[in-house]
């Protein structure tokens, strides 16, 4: 049992070390599946267009693990809100679920590798916490008065792609 566990925790930590390549690769396959899902941004949708202004501070602390949490806070946010009300986006459903599931997975890697102790990091983590989910719940209340119509999901698809860039920058600075 003692063997099995060593090699689990071994494991585990290989690939906690390569976290930053796969999250460019997860990234890399989800901007991806973002443009696959929908075609080119609607005409119509410009008008309609709305700053949710990212709060990039999050994903800018000197510690390693606020940063991974911040990330693993962002990811959740995103599979909830791609995770319903889709019907009257009217993207391709294959790439919708390649996206969830892509996001998911990622969200499973990451608490796997996230330091959940209460460390001296906590109350910068918890600050950064309600400032993402300040910034999503916009999203989130931007679909619903919208009632999740085409444009209101063509924005909300344009601002994750702003979302996981800004990520992917951070991630290839780790």
């Amino acid at each position: 049992i003692g063997l099995i566990l060593l090699c689990t925790t071994t494991i585990s930590s290989l690939q906690c070390n390569h976290l930053p390549l796969q999250q460019r690769k997860v990234i890399e396959n989800s901007l991806q599946l973002l443009d696959k899902m929908g075609k080119k941004f609607p005409q119509q949708c410009l008008r309609e267009k709305m700053s949710f202004r990212f709060p990039e501070q999050v994903l800018k602390p000197t510690q390693k693990e606020t940063v991974k949490v911040a990330i693993e806070e962002i990811f959740q946010h995103i599979f909830y809100i791609f995770s319903k009300n889709l019907t009257l986006a009217a993207w391709n459903g294959t790439a919708i679920e390649q996206f969830q599931n892509g996001l998911y997975q990622q969200i499973e890697q990451l608490e796997a590798c996230v330091i959940k102790k209460q460390t001296h990091y906590f109350q910068s983590k918890e600050v950064n916490r309600l400032k993402l989910k300040k910034y999503f719940q916009k999203i989130d209340c931007f679909l619903k008065d919208k009632q999740h119509n085409l444009c209101s999901w063509e924005i909300s698809r344009a601002e994750m792609r702003r979302c996981l860039q800004l990520i992917d920058k951070v991630v290839r600075k780790l």
